[in-house]
């Protein structure tokens, strides 16, 4: 651990010595035991809410802390409220516990796609909008119904742990009532940022720092008096070229994801590269929420001045959350990768399939940046009807851990792999497997690096997950 942490058994009430060095302060700090829990989950996003309700549906007495003050991540609080890639272009491939959040929304007459959810499975191909704040309410209404206890404007800061051991014993956590002890049996990290497998130890990728470019976020914003009827899709990329021409940009940004759809007038601006931002270092995403404002701004004028039904188009807000593409991704006892997604490759412990394509945004301004980026996304790596690939379990545990397991964008994959699987579908997917693990190895006594994943897969499917593959193992693949 960062700090040296005395853990006492003392009901309320703390007390700190703060001792100095040559060059360093070492905090020394008595911390009340706040709680005894089956499971922590870390951070309230797409994967940590279904890992918790997964898990407590199963049984398992859960504590979500999530640093923000609702459920859902991107979805909600980063306004990227818009998901694609559900089907595989003949059936619903996201299905479980996503499949039920989408039809409470439908009942709540909360997505822009208002078929017959017995159509989903083609209807939904093209990505749908939904109503963020709707979204909140489902997904506290599912914690509460589950049992799962949830700690809002909190955060894990450290972490018990014993790396040779595998072994997380507990998490400090910190919110306005200062530091607590959390103890628990298992674990779950969906941070986005693998932030708590990094307190325990665990060795994660770190993009930016042992890769060569960073995946620049976006701050997306609200917007409203869009007059949809009149708005094409299919002329944002020419407007931007326009703009470009004209001399519109601060940034000659040629990628420009757009505007989308979430309401009867409004949708979401997914617009602006934020360039050079580190979403590990604090003072470069800092000055990234700043810069982030400022082209969420200019953005709303571009789309005013060059897009038809967009004229009247008003800026309500910028997201509380950065849309954070890419920041560190755990290494697994399976590391999905290119080839993985390029040959279809599924696996007998697979827990769930996924189909969208490498889907990295452009490092720079450049022409070539673009060039890679189109021929990527739009051409390489493609998906045709009816194709997938699995997710195999092995992707969930960091390597050598026991109660540990890891949910969301920072789950062990390469650089292009993650670049398919990091939108909300895939990791609701992701979290509910993760949840379910977890519940498995509290009730059977296995680690979680060697979880009879025959079962694992047994029982996400009588919950609903689609999971096709024929032949199942006892063992993991790595």
């Amino acid at each position: 651990m960062g700090a040296h942490f005395g853990f006492s058994g003392r009901a309320a009430g703390s007390s700190t010595g703060i001792r100095k060095s040559s060059n360093s302060y070492t905090l020394v700090r008595d911390i009340p035991v706040a709680g005894n829990y089956d499971l922590v989950v870390a951070g309230g996003g797409p994967g940590g809410v279904a890992a918790a309700i997964s898990a407590a549906r199963l049984g398992v007495r859960i504590l979500l802390v999530e640093a923000l003050g609702c459920l859902g991540g991107t979805g909600t609080s980063g306004l990227v409220s818009s998901w694609s890639n559900m089907t595989d272009g003949m059936q619903l491939h996201v299905r479980g516990l996503f499949l039920e959040i989408l039809k409470r929304l439908h009942e709540r007459d909360a997505l822009t796609k208002k078929n017959d959810p017995e159509t989903w499975g083609s209807e939904f191909h093209v990505d749908s909008g939904f109503n963020a704040e709707v979204l909140k309410q489902v997904l506290d209404d599912l914690c509460h119904e589950a049992g799962v206890e949830i700690l809002f404007a909190t955060r894990v800061i450290d972490a018990d742990a014993d790396p040779a051991a595998g072994l997380v014993r507990g998490v400090v956590i910190h919110n306005i009532e200062g530091y607590a002890y959390i103890r628990a049996g298992a674990f779950v990290d969906a941070t986005g940022d693998a932030s708590l497998s990094i307190l325990c130890g665990a060795a994660a990728r770190e993009a930016g720092r042992d890769t060569e470019h960073i995946m620049p976020p976006t701050l997306c914003g609200l917007v409203a008096d869009i007059r949809w009827n009149d708005f094409d899709y299919q002329d944002q990329q020419d407007a931007v070229l326009r703009a470009l021409e004209d001399g519109f940009f601060s940034q000659k940004d040629r990628h420009v994801p757009g505007l989308f759809r979430c309401g009867s007038d409004w949708g979401i601006i997914n617009a602006g590269h934020i360039f050079g931002m580190d979403a590990l270092d604090a003072r470069s995403l800092s000055d990234g929420y700043v810069k982030g404002r400022k082209l969420a701004w200019e953005y709303a004028r571009f789309f005013q001045e060059y897009l038809k039904g967009a004229d009247n188009l008003k800026l309500l807000t910028s997201a509380a959350l950065m849309g954070v593409r890419e920041s560190r991704s755990v290494l697994g006892e399976y590391q999905l990768n290119h080839d993985d997604l390029k040959s279809r490759r599924h696996f007998p412990d697979q827990v769930g399939v996924y189909c969208k394509a490498v889907d990295i945004h452009v490092y720079d301004t450049s022409y070539e940046q673009y060039q890679r980026y189109s021929e990527e996304f739009k051409v390489r790596d493609i998906f045709g009807p009816g194709e997938t690939y699995g997710f195999p379990y092995g992707m969930l545990v960091p390597r050598g851990w026991k109660n540990l397991w890891v949910s969301g964008r920072c789950v062990s994959a390469d650089v292009k792999a993650q670049g398919s699987l990091r939108d909300q579908p895939g990791c609701y997917i992701l979290g509910q497997a993760a949840g379910t693990a977890a519940a498995q190895s509290l009730k059977t006594g296995q680690p979680a690096n060697q979880l009879n994943t025959k079962l694992l897969v047994e029982t996400l499917r009588e919950n609903g997950a689609y999971l096709p593959q024929e032949r199942l193992s006892v063992e993991m693949t790595r």
